[in-house]
């Protein structure tokens, strides 16, 4: 059952229409990313969506009911929303005080309040920042403290925009790991945007894709990322696009000459230059040559390393950089670190032109 949902949404902005016919359902219990280009319509789409803004146009339907926009229905409805922000606004008095407010202003106080705080400031890995100063903290430290502040209060409806961008691996991780559990555990509906498509495809279940205020497409993270488009591209943290000239061989395939020595076989026949991509998670990596029927191995240099809690981001310079991510298991069992030589193997039908 959609938790919330937009019928032929639009928003006009200072004559300009920033928003055209959104058709948009998140089902409840759902992790969905909207996806696009600076300017697309993203943020404006997230405010209408927490009630910040009222649509031009079309209707926004919560559980099923339109959205009634008096001062006090909205109220009411936005007590079931929490909102994170790209830029962070915290006040000048300590990190409990902070989180505690959404709960003070419902007039939750006392033990349970308390206890509410410190289980959110621990789904954050802020346990011990109860007394500093919100204002002193580092960038990624002060956004956990803006999630605590919207996880605190056990919303429906989660939303958040570009919550980890300019953030630090460490942070990222903890920040992806808390919504992970928060949707798991409680069955959190989330929307979020972002331009890392890796964490899109690490979180989410569905995604649409917005282009110039309409969405162009919207679908499951596989049908949105498996094939990508040349306007993904052009605007998404996709890794491993490379460009190259392409000349085609033998048994229906093609050689891409992507520079630094290295040439992909490609499961396509393409002459020309061409722009391609090669799917983190299709690459295996191991510290000696693998017997296998892929077509594309490489020796390289690990030259950074990335926590991501379970999972370890590796990029291997092999002429070209690749990123690779790993559990942190095999990361441990191969006792790899920066300088280390490594292998990367991928199937011809992994590359992909776009």
């Amino acid at each position: 059952m959609p938790l919330i949902e937009t019928q032929r949404l639009g928003k006009e902005h200072s004559g300009k229409q920033v928003l055209k016919d959104i058709n948009l359902r998140v089902q409840n219990g759902e992790i969905f990313v909207l996806i696009g280009p600076n300017g697309a319509g993203k943020t404006t789409l997230l405010r209408i969506l927490d009630l910040l803004d009222e649509p031009s146009s079309g209707s926004v339907l919560f559980d099923k009911t339109p959205v009634n926009y008096s001062a006090s229905a909205k109220l009411a409805l936005r007590r079931r929303i929490g909102m994170v922000f790209q830029q962070t606004a915290l006040f000048n008095t300590s990190v409990f005080n902070n989180v505690a407010y959404p709960l003070k202003v419902r007039g939750e106080n006392g033990n349970t309040a308390e206890k509410k705080v410190k289980e959110t400031l621990k789904m954050v890995q802020l346990e011990g920042f109860e007394s500093k100063n919100a204002l002193k903290l580092s960038g990624g430290e002060a956004q956990r403290v803006a999630l605590a502040q919207a996880l605190v209060t056990e919303p429906e409806l989660l939303l958040l925009d570009e919550p980890t961008a300019n953030l630090d691996p460490k942070a990222v991780s903890i920040i992806e790991e808390a919504l992970s559990r928060v949707n798991r555990e409680r069955q959190t509906t989330i929307v979020m945007t972002t331009h890392n498509m890796f964490q899109a495809q690490t979180l989410a279940q569905k995604a649409a894709l917005l282009l110039d205020g309409r969405i162009e497409k919207t679908g499951t993270i596989q049908e949105i990322f498996e094939v990508p488009s040349r306007h993904l591209a052009s605007f998404a943290r996709l890794e491993n696009v490379f460009s190259g000239v392409s000349s085609v061989v033998e048994e229906g395939t093609s050689l891409v000459d992507i520079g630094g020595g290295l040439r992909l076989e490609a499961a396509f026949t393409k002459t020309g230059e061409v722009t391609i991509y090669v799917s983190p998670k299709d690459v295996i990596l191991s510290k000696n040559p693998i017997v296998s029927s892929a077509r594309n191995t490489f020796k390289g240099r690990i030259v950074e390393v990335a926590d991501l809690g379970p999972t370890v981001r590796l990029k291997v310079n092999a002429g070209r950089v690749f990123v690779v991510q790993i559990t942190k298991r095999s990361f441990k069992e191969m006792r790899l670190n920066v300088d280390s030589e490594a292998f990367l193997t991928f199937k011809a039908s992994s590359v992909q032109a776009v």
